[in-house]
């Protein structure tokens, strides 16, 4: 994309490798999706079963594809303009009704949660075609492809609103299927062809810098379920105990993405020669993992708060290991993707979860959720110690490798 940008047009000004910032009012924007996880994880904590867990993932992919492909939107738009900025408002009051109608989506509320979904990515895709016409061409065809898909999709949304809950589970995930299927296949459209990722002109920094604010979000809201669910007990011993251990897990979870991994993925995709690849795969695909990984721990740390003490039931156990495990295996593929060398701390971290699984049918819930917390302490401190050298020193130019071999 050009930085001589043609007049009237809404699409953002780029001169070069410069850094566009991510503006206020996409922070303000993410405020929503705060609400979003909150509600998410409430939700999962009181329906720890099978069934609430896939309902929960099936809510987890359609918040992020919400969210990511708004911020791929800001990625090509100017969020200073004045449309774009109406734009936004416009799907943060969808993305409230979105987000109040999580704890029910699957119940009375399920044609609120379905339209407000459904409005939010085919509203998003018609704004980039007005948006777009006359002045990218190449984008314009791409999102009426975009369009196309989540029109297809949209009306699997509706559908399973008005169906029975049984019929309505397979029809969204069905829709969260094509959704999730189309970037990889390059948006497919009969009569139009597909995309490529060289199509996508994405800024690579602000991408990593969106994505990396998400994380923020989300351990924010474990942050704060542990101190809502803190504020409200007797603080004995054993809560401050239960207390301290959540709080630890959680600025462990955020040394390995942040001490390394994010500053060092930014700058890969910058120098990328094929930055919509990897924005693709690392940032729309992978970052799922990382998310659902921290909702995990939140709805592990609310148990371990509330219920300490007594036998730890497979239930409470899968939440302790999952959580940590799907965090450390998002962060373990992301930084495959974005860095030269595989992580070898997160490997022996999940190795050592596997070691713990057993011990959960011997300890109480705190006992366990603390060994779990020590191998996200020791997984940060190893890969802090072994990149030292790397952290301390000049940063390194950056290779494309990765993302022109592996994410093919």
């Amino acid at each position: 994309m050009s930085s001589d940008r043609p007049s009237g047009s809404l699409l953002r000004a780029r001169a070069g490798h410069d850094h566009s910032r991510v503006t206020f009012v996409e922070l303000f924007f993410d405020l929503v999706f705060v609400f979003a996880v909150t509600q998410l994880s409430h939700a999962l904590a009181e329906h720890l079963t099978p069934l609430g867990a896939l309902q929960a993932v099936l809510l987890l992919v359609a918040l992020w594809w919400a969210w990511i492909d708004t911020s791929w939107v800001t990625n090509w738009l100017d969020p200073a303009k004045l449309p774009v900025r109406l734009m936004l408002f416009v799907l943060m009051l969808v993305g409230l009704v979105l987000s109040a109608s999580i704890p029910k989506a699957f119940e009375s509320r399920a044609l609120a949660f379905a339209f407000a979904y459904a409005f939010m990515q085919v509203g998003r895709s018609l704004f980039m075609l007005w948006a777009l016409k006359g002045h990218s061409p190449g984008n314009y065809r791409n999102f009426q492809r975009i369009g196309a898909w989540h029109a297809l999709a949209a009306a699997l949304w509706i559908a399973g609103a008005f169906a029975d809950a049984g019929t309505r589970l397979w029809l969204w995930a069905l829709a969260l299927l094509l959704e999730t299927a189309a970037p990889s296949l390059g948006f497919w459209t009969p009569g139009l062809g597909r995309s490529t990722t060289e199509d996508w002109d994405v800024e690579g920094s602000h991408m990593a810098e969106r994505c990396g604010l998400f994380i923020i979000i989300a351990l924010g809201e474990s942050v704060l379920v542990t101190g809502a669910r803190f504020a409200n007990l007797a603080w004995t011993p054993v809560t401050i105990a239960a207390f301290a251990v959540s709080f630890i897990g959680s600025v462990a979870m955020w040394w390995i993405y942040f001490n390394v991994g994010a500053e060092q993925a930014s700058r890969r995709i910058a120098a990328s020669r094929d930055p919509g690849r990897l924005a693709r795969f690392a940032y729309t695909y992978l970052h799922m993992l990382l998310v659902a990984g921290i909702i995990l721990v939140a709805v592990g740390d609310e148990l371990i708060l509330s219920h300490p003490l007594g036998h730890t039931d497979a239930k409470v156990a899968a939440v302790l290991l999952g959580g940590p495990a799907l965090y450390l295996i998002g962060n373990l593929l992301f930084k495959r993707a974005t860095a030269d060398r595989p992580a070898l701390s997160h490997m022996v971290g999940l190795a050592l979860l596997a070691v713990l699984a057993p011990l959960a049918l011997y300890v109480q819930p705190l006992t366990f959720s603390a060994a779990t917390t020590a191998v996200l302490v020791l997984v940060a401190v190893w890969e802090t110690v072994s990149l030292r050298s790397v952290a301390g020193g000049a940063p390194s130019t950056p290779r494309p490798a990765p993302d022109e071999t592996l994410l093919r």
